[in-house]
């Protein structure tokens, strides 16, 4: 029996004041949605989102002054999902890419969870790309790794909780596309701060969520994300890796973390000063859990305005 159909991917180029067009970068295609005029902001979303979850900074940041781009990462929304390349290295190559290929010398980085991995990883690789970074719910990788070692009975068990099984085959696929997306919900919800799920917002959140995750192909490409960061550990790449994105940015840097993160937590957070530079401050958001910029908004976006500024 075949697999049903899921959504056109191009269904997923949701309308709002903001515009919709491809970019090629790093050998494949990327779906942006663009608002606004000014430096550029470039807004790399987590899991298990798209580029909508930065609806709302979208249209903040654009007002602020700012051309702000939101896109789909690779393997995810409208973007293409090739078979490999979910790796770190790559994925910084394509947001360099995007960059460049977007007609700017330099752009301000925003990242989410592994959005924010990625604009990290920019950072130490590119540096020459990036003015500033910022990120939400997204220590620094070497941070999270010594973290889940050290602290086996906090950042170990969070990650364990549900990163652990996304490294098996097939089953995590399986469960996320059940019942038309319903664990996307479900994780939203249980990663979420307790206001957030209660509201509106994160009922129309879900519902594209959920949508988002049963086009063909999302499921896998966003559990090679997982995969590769377990492999890669016991491999000469992750060695290098590490040793690689150890290089602290000269940039400004800024962390947005909610203190009721349960899947990265705060003290994981804390731990990211060694390899975050001079001009690095963490902000702790109150009532917040792993989603900054949709459960709070506005203090989200204002922060970030705030820092970004010249």
């Amino acid at each position: 029996m075949r697999p049903r159909a899921g959504p056109d991917p191009s269904s997923l180029r949701l309308p709002g004041p903001w515009a919709h067009r491809a970019v090629s970068a790093n050998g494949i295609r990327l779906h942006v949605a663009e608002l606004g005029e000014g430096p550029l902001v470039v807004l790399l979303h987590g899991f298990p989102e798209f580029w909508w979850s930065w609806r709302h900074q979208l249209v903040g940041l654009a007002e602020a002054g700012y051309r702000t781009v939101a896109v789909d990462l690779r393997g995810y929304g409208d973007s293409d999902k090739p078979p490999r390349g979910y790796d770190l290295w790559t994925l910084a190559g394509d947001a360099a890419g995007l960059i460049r290929a977007l007609g700017e010398r330099e752009a301000r980085l925003v990242g989410h969870g592994w959005g924010g991995m990625i604009a990290w990883t920019v950072t130490a690789l590119h540096p020459r790309l990036v003015h500033s970074l910022a990120v939400l719910g997204a220590p620094h990788p070497l941070a999270v790794r010594r973290a889940i070692l050290r602290d086996p009975r906090g950042q170990g068990r969070a990650t364990a909780r549900y990163a652990m099984g996304f490294q098996l085959p097939r089953w995590p696929e399986r469960s996320l596309r059940t019942d038309d997306g319903a664990r996307v919900e479900r994780i939203l919800r249980a990663w979420s701060g307790p206001e957030w799920p209660t509201t509106e917002d994160f009922a129309q959140a879900a519902a594209h969520n959920r949508r988002a995750v049963l086009v063909a192909g999302v499921v896998h490409c966003a559990m090679e994300y997982y995969r590769w960061a377990a492999r890669s550990q016991l491999r000469a790449e992750g060695r290098r890796f590490a040793a690689a994105v150890a290089r602290q940015p000269t940039v400004p840097v800024l962390q947005l973390h909610g203190a009721l993160d349960p899947c990265l937590l705060v003290r994981t957070a804390e731990r990211s000063t060694p390899w975050a530079g001079p001009l690095h401050r963490l902000h702790v958001l109150p009532g917040v859990g792993h989603f900054p910029h949709q459960e709070s908004p506005a203090a989200t976006t204002e922060l970030l305005a705030k820092f970004l500024a010249p």
